[in-house]
């Protein structure tokens, strides 16, 4: 790596420029187990935010019966409320932080602080101490998505980053799988009982976050955050200890193809330089990454924060039975993008986000105006909302894929901090709080409309996707997007 010497310029450290092949060499990579041990220390991210999400729904029947919290159907709405507006400040804030300290630091902080307060959770003791673990815990995972997110994406080869990215968000519903079989176990009047297997259940998240913990610190840092930063030594060492091992598993590496990247270094990037490349230069992408992150989050967080209040409110449901109705949901969420995701670096995001999130929006309303019409049995409906996932899981996760790819390497965490954010705060703390009131009249018709603007949201944002998406498949990080250290040419 060549290293020449210019006139120091805002964010600059020292000034440096240099030539590497490192994202080159990245990208040109097989997989290997490295890959493998990457993914399921970071990808374990969307298993604990679905066991949150889960849980949240699957014991609001012993929630509302707890002679301690005793919360209403309103109450359980703002929880979910709590939630989501602990997830939105956490993006943004642990995503600024992201970019300026490095990955690795901050998928270390974000973990403690969600293991704190799911434990603390747990030992709820009044609704506004519920509410106020509950917007901890989001904090948490809020953060945990904006250093995980950024780091696999930079460090997957750029031919597996579509089917890695969607099967990796598709481990949020083996955490909802888990939540719903913790509270089948635990809320069992036979085995431990309502009362105090509401508090166990949250204690599962806090236990697996912890043996995370651990899985976590072999981790390197990324080299793409450590070039930008000056740090080319590191970032080479990290790059030859991967090349190493893959030789060593039997693997021939090819030549990295293109040439080098000629990169400034710094030290961090100006606030006025982030909104500019956010808003101004990528405001297309940010209008796509904006409507995808929002229909998909009202989408999910409406009907799954209520999931149980359907289940109990209009087909009588106990709320010890909840969690079997929401394994099959878990089954056709983790094969959506399990089974679809290589399609979308074959065939290409524009085609395959678009028509996942139309046909998620036509189901849903075939399925609410059943539901309407009263004519599904609580079976029919738990497979409806099955096949229905299937398309929308993978639909979701690729939100996240376009947002995490499509913007500079310097502000890619505080990127899907901001898109993140604005598109949960828009529709995850609204879809919520809105079911919330809608089930609380008792009436199918309002629930319907409810899930109409959510078809709504999923077809406008499969327009948007269709007319403005970026066809970034198989393509390397620096070329779907220019870092901003890039030297000009």
């Amino acid at each position: 790596m060549a290293i020449t010497e210019t006139e120091p310029a805002a964010g600059l450290e020292k000034g440096r420029v240099f030539e590497t092949d490192l994202p080159a060499r990245l990208d040109r990579l097989p997989w290997g187990r490295f890959h493998t041990l990457l993914v399921f220390a970071l990808g374990i991210t969307w298993l604990l935010d679905g066991l949150e999400v889960t849980l949240a729904g699957s014991v609001s029947g012993a929630l509302k019966d707890s002679p301690v919290l005793h919360l209403s159907n309103a109450d359980i709405g703002l929880a979910g409320g709590a939630y989501i507006s602990g997830a939105v400040l956490g993006a943004l804030f642990f995503g600024w932080l992201t970019d300026r300290l490095g990955r690795r630091k901050l998928f270390f902080i974000t973990l403690a602080l969600y293991i704190s307060a799911t434990a603390a959770t747990a030992f709820s003791f009044s609704v506004w101490s519920f509410m106020l673990f509950r917007f901890l815990t989001g904090m948490g995972i809020g953060g945990e998505y904006t250093a995980i997110n950024s780091t696999i994406q930079e460090f997957t080869p750029a031919r597996f980053r579509g089917w890695v990215d969607l099967t990796i968000n598709g481990t949020f519903w083996i955490g909802a799988a888990l939540g719903a079989g913790g509270s089948i176990i635990f809320l069992d009047p036979g085995w431990i009982g309502a009362d105090l297997g509401w508090r166990l259940c949250f204690g599962i998240g806090a236990v697996l976050g912890l043996v995370i913990l651990f899985m976590r610190l072999w981790l390197p840092e990324s080299p793409r955050w450590l070039l930008i930063h000056g740090q080319e030594d590191e970032a080479k060492r990290i790059v030859e200890n991967i090349e190493n091992n893959l030789r060593e598993q039997g693997h021939e590496l090819t030549r990295p193809k293109g040439k080098p990247l000629s990169l400034h270094a710094r030290d961090h990037t100006p606030i006025r330089e982030i909104f500019e490349t956010l808003f101004i230069t990528y405001r297309q992408r940010a209008w796509v990454g904006m409507t995808l992150l929002t229909a998909q989050a009202f989408f999910y967080n409406a009907i799954f924060f209520t999931y149980a209040l359907v289940l109990s409110e209009f087909y009588q449901v106990p709320s010890a039975s909840v969690g079997w109705y929401v394994l099959p949901l878990a089954l056709g969420n983790f094969c959506g993008p399990l089974l679809l995701g290589r399609l979308f670096d074959v065939i290409g995001r524009r085609v395959m986000i678009s028509l996942t999130y139309a046909i998620s929006a036509v189901l849903l309303t075939i399925s609410g105006y059943l539901f309407e019409q009263g004519v599904l049995s609580v079976t029919q409906q738990a497979i409806a909302w099955m096949i229905i996932f299937f398309f929308a899981s993978a639909a979701a996760s690729s939100a996240y894929l376009t947002v995490a790819e499509t913007f500079p390497l310097e502000i890619r965490a505080l990127a899907i901090a901001v898109f993140y954010a604005f598109g949960t705060a828009l529709g995850g703390i609204i879809g919520p709080t809105l079911f919330g009131e809608l089930i609380d009249s008792h009436q199918r018709g309002p629930v319907f409309v409810g899930y109409l603007i959510g078809a709504a949201l999923m077809l406008l944002a499969a327009a948007v996707q269709a007319i403005w998406g970026v066809a970034s498949e198989r393509k390397s990080l620096e070329e779907v997007a220019r870092p901003l250290s890039q030297a000009r040419d």
